[in-house]
């Protein structure tokens, strides 16, 4: 027993001597005083001594237990606080936290105490940045649902979904450039919205129309009345393009009905020879007609009241261009006649003229129609006539150089040109002027035939003079002077001839010297021109006579030279009649046209 005590106290030995003094010896001590005056057998003294024994062992081994507990829940809290920092520092994007020991050294209590200051900081700085993820997500949301036109979006940052695995500078940093990147865009969505308003403004006051009402109708939002925040979705966008697109086209189409009617009324004017007080009413109608649509800006400019007045305008002027246009279109006519009477053209019959009268007394005839046949035909007047002048100012030098070559040779029958008599000298200075100008005639009349084959090739036309081709003309008067050529060459044979027979005469009879030989030389001379003059006189007569000026077709042309017109008229230059016939044989070709003047 008392081993067993001994062994019993053996633990109480390792502690100080006091404590089992008053604990486990002392109470073993008074147990076995017990046991001695009670008389308790062995057997159940060691019984007792076990069961404090087992009870010992079972206070310790849950004290004990409970230590590792406790340790294992230390190890398992600094294990925790680590792996948390760990991930704190990685969803953070930090390497190390400044403060903190690089080695855990000491105690697990310890160490914990260390950690966790610097697992609070940790934990503050996540919260922090969660808070400014939560608040650049919330506003790149709102911003997304403003530029998608969610108008009706509500700040829900409260709810907005963080993802606090990356907490990163490096992820807030995207998401707050994704944020800028919406800003920009909504900031040139807002702008792209302003153009287009301010266009549908602008537009409106040159159109005459309340751009509210237009501003509203694609979206009421965009009305500054309307107090709320401006949709500016794609569709919106989409929709003002439209908008703007379709007043551009309006004001396309009013500006070109505006010049329509300008046109109509600077032509209604120039016909009538309008005031200028009436012209300025509608100055601002003509004024369109110079300009392009994006040039037009004055508000009012393309009101449909505008375009209302002019067209009343046009429809009053149209009723009194009725009552002109049988002025206007004899004015016109004489212009024609004008233009053909100077160049020797054909103009159009007079019967044509009195058709279009009845017409135009009848109301049955186009007047716009007409007045444009009209300029079309003097247009193609004045073109023929320009192609004709180098010709015609040909013709003007050979009919005054034929009138001075007649002059000379009415001039040279004359026997008292030399006498001594008042204007003499003058006739002499005259007639060497004429001779010179007689002696260009062969050149400028081979000029003036090669200038009008060219024109006729040119053109595909006969050129006409008065109605009578030009070129018969030459032709005839070239075969005219081959003959007076001739005949002079004959005459001088003839004199050559009678001069001999005089002398031969002279020398048989001597004792008659009177005999002149200038008698029978100036009456050979005389029978001479006698022969050649009266058809140089028919030639000129059939030049001069021109009277009604025509402009030839083209057609006719080329069908009066098939049917062999042109032989025909060049073989009547032979006979006396030449002017006269020459004249009713082209008449009887070209009286046959009455249309308009071919080009």
């Amino acid at each position: 027993m008392d081993n067993q005590i001994g062994s019993f106290q053996a633990p109480g030995r390792m502690g100080s001597s006091a404590v089992l003094e008053t604990s486990c010896g002392y109470l073993l001590q008074e147990l076995k005083i017990i046991w001695d005056e009670v008389g308790e057998d062995q057997f159940e003294r060691e019984k007792v001594l076990l069961d404090l024994e087992q009870e010992c062992l079972e206070v310790y081994r849950r004290k004990v237990d409970r230590a590792n507990i406790s340790r294992a829940r230390l190890h398992q809290e600094l294990a925790e606080a680590e792996a948390e920092f760990t991930h704190l520092l990685l969803s953070l994007g930090e390497r190390s936290l400044p403060g903190r020991p690089e080695k855990m050294t000491g105690t697990l209590k310890e160490q914990l105490d260390s950690i966790t200051p610097a697992l609070r900081e940790m934990r503050l700085r996540k919260e922090e940045r969660v808070n400014q993820f939560r608040a650049v997500q919330g506003q790149i949301q709102k911003t997304s649902a403003e530029i998608a036109g969610q108008s009706e979006y509500h700040d829900l940052s409260s709810i907005v979904m963080v993802n606090e695995n990356d907490l990163s500078l490096k992820k807030l940093e995207e998401y707050q450039v994704e944020l800028q990147r919406l800003h920009n865009e909504k900031n040139e969505s807002l702008q792209r919205v302003e153009k287009y308003i301010d266009k549908i403004h602008n537009l409106s006051a040159i159109l005459g129309t309340d751009s509210s009402m237009i501003i509203t109708k694609v979206h009421p939002s965009l009305n500054e009345l309307s107090g709320m925040s401006k949709n500016i979705s794609e569709s919106i966008l989409a929709k003002l393009n439209n908008t703007v697109e379709s007043l551009e086209e309006e004001k396309q189409k009013r500006l070109e009905k505006l010049c329509q009617l300008g046109r109509a009324l600077t032509n209604l004017w120039n016909l009538m020879d309008a005031p200028f007080s009436d012209r300025q009413l509608f100055s601002h109608v003509t004024d369109l007609l110079s300009v392009s649509s994006k040039d037009v800006s004055d508000p009012g400019s393309l009101t449909l009241v505008i375009i209302q007045q002019a067209e009343a305008e046009v429809k009053r002027l149209d009723h009194l261009k009725a009552s002109k246009m049988k002025e206007l279109f004899l004015k016109k006519h004489n212009e024609l006649e004008e233009i053909c009477n100077k160049s020797h053209m054909e103009i159009p019959s007079q019967s044509e003229m009195d058709n279009i009268i009845n017409l135009l007394n009848s109301g049955e005839i186009d007047h716009a129609n007409l007045l444009m046949s009209m300029d079309e035909q003097i247009s193609r007047a004045k073109e023929e006539a320009s192609s004709r002048k180098a010709i015609m100012e040909k013709v003007e030098k050979w009919i005054l150089a034929r009138d001075e070559e007649l002059w000379l040779e009415e001039y040279n029958r004359d026997e008292n040109r030399y006498s001594v008599s008042r204007g003499a000298h003058k006739n002499l200075r005259r007639a060497e002027r004429a001779r010179i100008t007689a002696n260009k005639i062969p050149a400028l009349v081979y000029l003036l035939i090669a200038k009008t084959k060219s024109w006729e090739e040119e053109r595909k036309k006969v050129f006409l003079y008065d109605e009578v081709p030009l070129l018969a003309i030459l032709e005839e008067y070239n075969m005219l002077i081959q003959e007076k050529e001739e005949e002079k060459q004959r005459q001088r044979e003839k004199k050559k001839v009678q001069s001999q027979v005089v002398v031969e005469k002279e020398n048989l009879f001597v004792s008659r010297p009177g005999t002149s030989n200038r008698r029978l030389s100036n009456r050979s001379l005389n029978g001479g021109f006698s022969n050649g003059i009266p058809s140089n006189r028919r030639l000129s007569q059939g030049i001069q006579r021109v009277g009604s000026n025509n402009i030839y077709s083209a057609t006719q042309g080329m069908s009066l030279m098939k049917e062999g017109k042109i032989a025909q008229v060049e073989g009547m230059f032979d006979r006396p009649s030449l002017p006269s016939r020459l004249r009713d044989e082209t008449a009887s070709v070209v009286s046959t046209f009455s249309g308009p003047i071919s080009p």
